[in-house]
């Protein structure tokens, strides 16, 4: 029951200070998160989780038994 409450709480909480923060304070950070998205470093990180992704999907393929009716 306090998780909740505080979960409530918190929501109301943000709600209130970003809809005081208005749209300029929304538009300036849409700017950083596309500068962000747009970063060397977000395009490296986005290939390394590409990466891990495909090799869980592999691993997870070698796992599985082969069916008879597949082949």
């Amino acid at each position: 029951m306090r998780f909740r409450f505080g979960l409530v709480v918190g929501l109301a909480v943000g709600y209130y200070f970003g809809a005081r923060a208005g749209r300029s304070r929304y538009v300036q950070m849409e700017r950083w998160l596309q500068k962000a998205r747009d970063s060397e470093l977000a395009e490296v990180a986005v290939g390394k989780a590409k990466a891990v992704v495909d090799l869980g999907v592999e691993r997870a393929r070698d796992l599985l038994p082969q069916s008879p009716s597949s082949n």
